[in-house]
This record gives structure tokens, sequence and C-alpha cells, in this order.
């Protein structure tokens, strides 16, 4: 079981829905690519509003600007393990917002080998946590 308790890092990328990485999805490549760097976990959020360094407001509410809302990736792990990760987002991010915040994490228990729920990537689910149980 992994366990992640105390000072930690908090990693935010934040970048457009319709940003690719070789035709697919920017924040799912990001997702994969913390996946396989072993880090804690990593979770995708969709903006319903936002605006960049072009200052052109993206809203849900206008159907014609809804197509490119914001979308921010979040990872919590050691301070170590995520300032590893950051050089794999030099390649992957051309233009958005990455930012470290330091955070405390309360409680974080991986999968033991007797749990029998899907891995996101084999159920065919989102990007998430696997969110482990709370028995």
């Amino acid at each position: 079981m992994t366990r992640l308790t105390g000072p930690a890092l908090r990693l935010t990328i934040v970048v457009g829905e319709c940003d690719t990485w070789h035709h697919r999805p920017l924040y799912a490549e990001i997702v994969h690519r913390a996946r396989a760097a072993g880090l804690a976990g990593a979770s995708v959020f969709r903006g319903i509003e936002g605006f960049g360094a072009s200052s052109l407001v993206h809203t849900q509410r206008l159907l014609s600007l809804s197509e490119d809302l914001p979308v921010a990736v979040v990872v919590v792990d050691t301070e170590e393990r995520v300032r590893d990760f950051l050089p794999q987002l030099d390649e992957l991010v051309t233009g958005g917002l990455v930012t470290l915040d330091p955070c405390e994490a309360v409680r974080y228990e991986g999968r033991t080998d007797g749990d029998t729920a899907a891995r996101p990537d084999e159920d065919g689910g989102g990007a998430g946590t696997d969110g482990g149980s709370t028995r």
C-alpha cells in the first residue's frame, strides 16, 4: 500500500481542451505520462469559463466559444517526484500555464493486491484518481 501524507507539491497544468499532442488530447497525454512516471495520481478538470494570454473569454454559455474551454490537470505527490516530472512538461506544454504550490497531503492510499476494481484505462473510463476504499 502506498501512502502519501505530509508535505507535498501540487502541480497544476492549465491548457485548452482542444490542445493536442500527436493527435491525442494534451490533457490525456499528461495524465498517461504522470501514471507512467509513477506519480500518486492525476485528475483532469474541465473549466466552464476562462481566458488566457489571448484575453478571449471561452465560456459554455456561448456556443461559438465553447469549443476550447480551459482544462486543468492536477497532480499531487512529493516535491521530488513532481519536480522530476517537470522536464516532460517542457516537451508537451507549449502554450498554457504550469503552477507549483506547496500543500499537505492528508491521506492517499493506493490499491492493495486484493482490490479488484478496474483501473481507469482498463474499463474505458477517463482520467482521475482511483479513489481508494475508506473501509
